[in-house]
């Protein structure tokens, strides 16, 4: 079940109003008009040539992408850091903070999120039922997906574990997630949690910090066999482990078609196991890439920002992939991940789309500051930024670039 299939319970969806994007520069360099339809792209031409059904939006000076996706949030746990006391689980402040973190990470740009709901221990299903009515309170403005996360799956404890997991998805969580590594029987974590992805026909997101080659060989052999793929994530202590044997790993996880989600902007564990997983050495092995932004702003990260483009940037910038590659990581690969239907900005495709003011995407990821976010055909969010600079000749002498207020 890929994460964009709308549960019974979020209502039907109407169709967007028609829409042209006038002026807009493709990553090829071209500079176009969009138009778009019920949701999808319906036409690019070369700009002017395209004629609107009804409103247009100028992107003179903007980029436009396919629309980054989130694929490892916690929206139960976000924007916890600077609360006095313990953290509060009831319901409605579960839902105002999955709903004000999924709105923050729209305005970056993500238009799909998938939010890791931890379930059991006292809240019960609590936390996972306020994600829930978040996304249906969010339902034409973002898609955002819950993960259930039990914490034991085997032994006298797991037990319940087990039959909650399957209350969870009969609730409407669209995926089965968690954390062998905190379970006294890991593989037997993972083998309970496959099994009840096989009965209910969802995908598999698991936490690991990856740090134990023999743990990764038994979960690659496990997961193998499972469609859709596994993803896990993310995988730091793969970083720490010697070169054969990280290689060794990877190879696996290709071979077993398991993708790997990084967390460059932190990670979402404890101090100890921050980091980044070994992105290009993945890659090289054949391994699928996304990248996410794990902790917002809680008890993990209290810094965390939940920007999709600034993951990319520091894929670029630290790890050394090419600019597009980065910025993959965190749109068709994170997409893919999620089992979402691919972006491009041609005729047919989902108007799933990101401008930011920008000629390239190296630009962009440095300095993305002004963005225009599309989903579904119609422009959901807007950032605008002005930077205003006093007189100077200089400036002018040299006719140097400025942003000013309109």
């Amino acid at each position: 079940m890929p994460d964009s299939q709308p549960h019974p319970s979020d209502g039907p969806t109407s169709d967007s109003t028609a829409l042209l994007l006038c002026g807009a520069r493709l990553a090829d360099g071209r500079t176009v008009d969009v138009r778009l339809s019920c949701g999808r792209i319906e036409a690019v031409g070369t700009a002017g040539s395209l004629t609107p059904h009804s409103s247009r939006v100028d992107l003179t000076g903007y980029l436009l992408l396919p629309a980054p996706a989130e694929p490892h949030g916690h929206g139960d746990t976000a924007l916890t850091a600077d609360g006095p006391g313990p953290v509060s689980y009831q319901p409605d402040d579960v839902q105002r903070r999955a709903t004000e973190a999924a709105l923050l990470q729209l305005g970056h740009g993500a238009t799909a999120l998938r939010s890791h709901v931890r379930i059991g221990d006292v809240q019960g299903l609590g936390p996972l039922e306020a994600v829930l009515q978040a996304r249906r309170s969010l339902r034409g403005l973002t898609d955002l997906t819950a993960v259930a996360v039990p914490r034991l799956l085997t032994g006298v404890a797991g037990a319940d574990g087990l039959a909650m997991l399957r209350d969870a998805l009969k609730m409407g969580a669209a995926v089965v997630g968690g954390c062998p590594d905190a379970d006294p029987d890991p593989t037997g974590y993972v083998e309970a949690l496959l099994e009840v992805a096989a009965e209910h026909g969802c995908p598999v997101d698991l936490h690991t910090h990856g740090d134990d080659p023999a743990r990764l060989a038994r979960l690659a052999a496990m997961a193998g066999a499972v469609r859709p793929g596994v993803v896990i994530g993310p995988c730091a202590g793969l970083a720490r482990l010697p070169h054969e044997i990280a290689a060794r790993a990877a190879d696996q996880l290709a071979a077993a078609g398991v993708t790997v989600v990084s967390l460059p902007q932190g990670g979402c564990g404890a101090l100890e196991q921050r980091g980044s997983a070994p992105v290009r050495l993945l890659r090289a092995a054949g391994v699928r890439v996304a990248a996410g932004s794990g902790a917002l702003r809680d008890v993990s990260n209290p810094v965390g920002r939940g920007d999709p483009l600034e993951a990319a940037y520091l894929l670029a910038s630290r790890d050394g992939l090419a600019a597009e590659d980065a910025y993959a990581a965190v749109a068709a690969s994170a997409r893919a991940a999620m089992g979402l239907p691919e972006v491009r900005v041609e005729a047919g495709f989902p108007a799933e789309l990101l401008a930011v003011r920008g000629e390239r995407i190296a630009g962009v990821l440095s300095l993305a500051y002004s963005r225009i976010v599309i989903h579904r055909g119609r422009v959901v969010a807007r950032t605008s930024a002005v930077r205003e600079y006093c007189d100077s000749a200089v400036a002018v002498a040299l006719e140097l670039p400025r942003q000013i207020r309109p």
